[in-house]
Formats: C-alpha cells, sequence, structure tokens
C-alpha cells in the first residue's frame, strides 16, 4: 500500500512520529509531503506545496497527520483517493475551553467548531486517540459514529524502556513533565507538595516550560514550597533518564477540563513504558486502559488533596507501588507498544482501503 503522509505539525511531534513508525512497520510506501518549519503559515504551506507535486501519482489514500483540520478540506478538493484523517484533538475545545483564548460563541470561536466539523466531514475515516474522544466529536459536531476509530498515543519503546540507574541521594523522588497548559493541571501538583512540605524526604521534580509556566512558578513562590525541583528544559533523548530517576510519575491529567477526562497523557504511556508507578486522574479516558490500584493509581481530577494523598500511600507502601509498576508494564506491552499501534493501524487502514 503506498500513502502520502501530510500534517500540520512536523513529523517530530509525538503522535505524527509514532504513526510514521506504525506505517513503516506495516510496510507501507511513503510519500512524505511533512515539514519541520517554526512557525504554522510556513509549514502548511509549505506542505501543501509537496502535496501539489506528488499530487498526481499513483499511491492508495491519503493520511493527514494531527493539525491537519485546514488541510483536509483543501485536499479533499485536489483528489479523490480516500482521506484517512488523524484529528487527535479538537481545534475548538483546544482554543475555547482548554486554553480559553476565544469564547465558543464569538466568530473565531464559531471558526474553530466549523473547521473541526468540516474537517470530520471530509474525510472518508477519522482516527482518535480514545473512545471517550469519540463520543466528544460524534455528539458534539453531529458526526456518524461509524467514521471513527481509536488508536491510542503509546511511546516509543526504542527509547522509553526500563533502566536500572543508581541514584545518590536517598530522597522519595516525584516526577512529572509539562508544557503547562491549562488542560494539565500542574497547579494541583504544587498545592501537593505544599501538602507535603512537612515530609522532609520526598522531592519534586517538575520538567519543562510553556503557557502556563509562569504562573505556576509565581504559585510555587505564593506557597513558598521549598520541595519543587524546576527544570526549564530537558533534551527530549534525555527525558528516559530522568524517568528512571524517579520512584514515582505523575500521568495524569490532573485539571477539572473537560478535555482532560477523555484522554489518556502521553507521557502516561512514557512511565509505563519505563515501568514506574503511575498516578493518573480518574476519568473515562484513562479507565479505556487502566484500572486503578491494579495497574495505576487514580485520583480525583482537581483536587490536590487526593494526589497528595496519593503520592504519600506510594510512598509508604512499597508493596503497591511495585505491583502497579508491574502490571501497568505488562499493560503498555500488550497494548501501547509500537507494534500493538501498528497492528491495530494497519487494520484500520487495510479495512478502509477494502
Amino acid at each position: 500500500m503506498k500513502i502520502l503522509f501530510i500534517a500540520g505539525r512536523e513529523p517530530a511531534y509525538v503522535r505524527n512520529a509514532m504513526m510514521l513508525k506504525c506505517m513503516e512497520k506495516n510496510g507501507f510506501e511513503l510519500i512524505d509531503c511533512t515539514d519541520s518549519s517554526a512557525t504554522y503559515p510556513v509549514r502548511f504551506l509549505k506542505v501543501l506545496l509537496k502535496f501539489l507535486t506528488h499530487k498526481n501519482e499513483n499511491f492508495d489514500c491519503v493520511f493527514v497527520g494531527f493539525l491537519g483540520q485546514p488541510l483536509v478540506p483543501i485536499i479533499r478538493k485536489l483528489t479523490g483517493k480516500p482521506v484517512i484523517f488523524d484529528a487527535f484533538l479538537s481545534t475548538y475545545d483546544t482554543m475555547c475551553f482548554d486554553r480559553k483564548r476565544f469564547k465558543p460563541d464569538s466568530l473565531v470561536g464559531r471558526f474553530f467548531f466549523w473547521l473541526d466539523r468540516y474537517s470530520c466531514v471530509q474525510a472518508d475515516s477519522i482516527l482518535l486517540d480514545t473512545d471517550a474522544h469519540i463520543d466528544y466529536f460524534t455528539k458534539t459536531f453531529d458526526l456518524p459514529r461509524e467514521k471513527f476509530q481509536w488508536v491510542f498515543v503509546g511511546a516509543d519503546e526504542s527509547l522509553f524502556y526500563p533502566r536500572d540507574v543508581k541514584r545518590e541521594d536517598d530522597t522519595f523522588r516525584v516526577f512529572y513533565y509539562s508544557s503547562f497548559l491549562p488542560l494539565h493541571g500542574t497547579e494541583y501538583i504544587v498545592q501537593a507538595a505544599d501538602k507535603l512540605r512537612n515530609e522532609k524526604d520526598i522531592e519534586f521534580i517538575v520538567v519543562g516550560k510553556g503557557l502556563g509556566h509562569k504562573r505556576i512558578r509565581i504559585l510555587a513562590q505564593s506557597l513558598e514550597v521549598d520541595n519543587i525541583r524546576f527544570i526549564d528544559w530537558l533534551p527530549y533523548e534525555q527525558l528516559p533518564l530522568a524517568i528512571a530517576q524517579a520512584d514515582i510519575c505523575l500521568g495524569g491529567h490532573f485539571s477539572g477540563i473537560d478535555k482532560a477526562r477523555r484522554v489518556i497523557a502521553g507521557k502516561t504511556f512514557q512511565f509505563l513504558a519505563m515501568k514506574k508507578p503511575v498516578i493518573v486522574g480518574d476519568c473515562p479516558g484513562n479507565r479505556e486502559l487502566l484500572t486503578d490500584r491494579e495497574d495505576a493509581l487514580f485520583v480525583t481530577m482537581a483536587d490536590a488533596g487526593a494526589l497528595a494523598d496519593a503520592i504519600l500511600e506510594l510512598k509508604n507502601n512499597v508493596t503497591l507501588r511495585e505491583h502497579i509498576a508491574e502490571e501497568g508494564y505488562k499493560i503498555f506491552m500488550e497494548n501501547c507498544t509500537s507494534d500493538a499501534i501498528a497492528e491495530k493501524l494497519g487494520w484500520i487502514m487495510r479495512h478502509d482501503m477494502e
């Protein structure tokens, strides 16, 4: 099968990288029309120019990867080949409810609503990351469920795998990384750290920088939290080493935003792949893969007290910590490796070509 792959985000973006890897594992021949330019306008222009260069070649379908909403309507007009669209998220939900950049009933908000719906109408098949996310799309945009399939985000097990790392200190290390979007609920981690300030051997490591970074640092300063070490940036290839040095990892999402209930955080898959005990929000998305106290520890979302209690329980209960780490790793190996995702993606794409 020959696939023309195009996306609005760069090919190294985690979701796009996994889709490309899984297509290669299926033995598909790829026409790569992606681009890694720094800005969205330049990237969209370049990928469309690449598409125009290749649109008359003999390929079986067009796969539109992440952030393809602006691309699908254009591509639909330029080819009669099947279009498989990895929507991954709703631009309307992200801009109006997650980041709250625009009001839902504003002109821009209505445009994003239209863009999500129209791109899905124009696609022949649509992929999302969970069944709960499919529910949102079908209900919000009045779309037929039979057009949708879910494919987990997963993690690249060639990079994220169990590692034995010796540490010189004897602190109990709680690891989290984030781009500080409201969706993530990083403020609840800071508040949980504040509640655990008297546990002198607990240290939080929070890696990343992004939209809400300044707000989170101000919160930590106002609470005078001294048990969090903020690290602004780590190269992606060094991230597994930082995870390996942790005693437990916070997968999330921890906010009360509706989208947080529908998805499984990408970092959660990475932590599972490295056989780390993981704390996640108790929501429909996480429950599609995980079971509370079996392969992860669930906490009430938007609740710093519940998160602090869960951290303390795992610190004091070695048996539970080791159990959920082991079982979480098994769940990952059965369902979330690139081989497992490639098998499902291959089935979907071959089925759609019939």
